[in-house]
């Protein structure tokens, strides 16, 4: 029987991966030589957005649009198969794999929280087998099927995942909610958890008693 009433919700960039995904599979795609000169046009935003005078998810836009702007739906759609199926499979902590699992063998619900696009997370989490949703960043694509430069929603970072896990959930919220982050993007679901680990915090918490919730400070 599986135990709805608990979620265990999983930031994805240095939490499950060990580094930057996006960056990743933005350089396989385009090659070095375009990812570059998309980071140099779109410096501005970047710079910006480091700078906190922009928001993040304005300059991650701009940066998408210079490097991988007019490229199909299909063909994104391609690029991250093969991203998921290659490259992606070196990035993954196997730790956390494993934590993905038993949170599963017990019968909790898995959801992935992340700002990369659900464009190669959610093929990704399909393959895995272990999610009941994927919650991202997604792109959008103009009439012609072309990636836009633009977001189809927020972008999913802070405030916005427990924006979006809300909805997921409704009127269900859990009875208790675990959450795996690694950066400032992840500290308000973290507040919101029950039983928050942030990588660099301490040693992943345990999982044998989840019957007194705990919440996070």
């Amino acid at each position: 029987m599986r135990d709805t009433s608990i979620i265990a919700a999983f930031d994805f960039d240095g939490t499950i991966s060990t580094t930057d995904s996006l960056r990743v599979f933005v350089r396989r795609t385009v090659g070095t030589p375009r990812f570059l000169t998309g980071a140099m046009l779109a410096s501005p935003w970047l710079l910006g957005a480091a700078l906190r005078l922009v928001d993040r998810g304005t300059a991650k836009a701009a940066f998408l649009r210079a490097t991988i702007g007019g490229r199909t739906q299909g063909q994104l759609e391609d690029d991250a198969q093969r991203f998921v199926a290659g490259p992606l499979q070196h990035l993954l902590r196997p730790e956390m794999l494993a934590r993905l699992r038993q949170h599963r063998a017990l019968g909790h619900r898995v959801v992935l929280v992340s700002a990369s696009p659900g464009l190669y997370l959610r093929p990704w989490a399909n393959a895995v087998g272990v999610f009941d949703a994927v919650l991202s960043t997604e792109l959008a694509f103009d009439p012609q099927g072309r990636f836009a430069g633009q977001f189809a929603q927020p972008n999913c970072w802070g405030p916005e995942k427990v924006r979006r896990l809300e909805a997921w959930w409704t009127h269900a919220p859990p009875r208790i909610l675990f959450a795996y982050g690694d950066s400032r993007g992840d500290k308000e679901m973290a507040a919101r958890a029950d039983h928050a680990w942030i990588r660099g915090q301490g040693t992943l918490m345990p999982l044998i008693d989840t019957d007194t919730p705990e919440r996070a400070s």
